[in-house]
């Protein structure tokens, strides 16, 4: 059982992934926050398949890494949040079916870094069939710390 630093995790992860447009761009939902665990749902859809009718592994890998790093967040204190710093994805079987599911988990909470693992399953007629698996490095930030990103040709303030 993972412990949790913060009693209100579930709102506070619940409006982090309400600000996550690309979630919201592959029609993404968050079913499941539990201390240690998160689901990530994503209908099958055209916008998001590959050439060969499969959901693309980018967006397999991208509710993958989100579902363990949710998943993470929930053992962080309220005023830290977490970023992804590597991960390792093997593809297993193609994503096809009516729907996919990320589920995400804690393998070791740690105070600054933070091992996650992620399974995802397409679904198709009610039977979940794994389709990648994940392992996952996360750090813990400070909400006050902003990551640095590269201003790409914009003048500098």
């Amino acid at each position: 059982m993972i412990r949790t630093c913060d009693p209100q995790f579930a709102d506070r992860i619940r409006a982090s992934f309400a600000l996550q447009h690309a979630m919201t761009l592959i029609r993404a939902t968050l079913p499941l926050v539990e201390a240690g665990r998160t689901e990530i749902h994503v209908p099958h859809w055209e916008g998001i398949e590959q050439q060969h009718g499969f959901v693309h592994g980018g967006v397999v890998g991208m509710i993958a890494d989100s579902a363990a790093g949710y998943a993470a967040m929930t053992a962080v204190p309220a005023e830290a949040s977490v970023l992804t710093v590597e991960y390792k994805m093997n593809l297993v079987a193609p994503a096809d079916g009516e729907k996919l599911i990320a589920r995400g988990k804690v393998v070791r909470p740690g105070k600054t870094l933070i091992v996650t693992q992620a399974e995802v399953f397409s679904v198709k007629d009610g039977k979940e069939s794994l389709c990648a698996l994940m392992q996952q490095t996360i750090m813990t930030v400070s909400r006050s710390e902003k990551p640095k990103t590269p201003s790409y040709g914009q003048p500098e303030k």
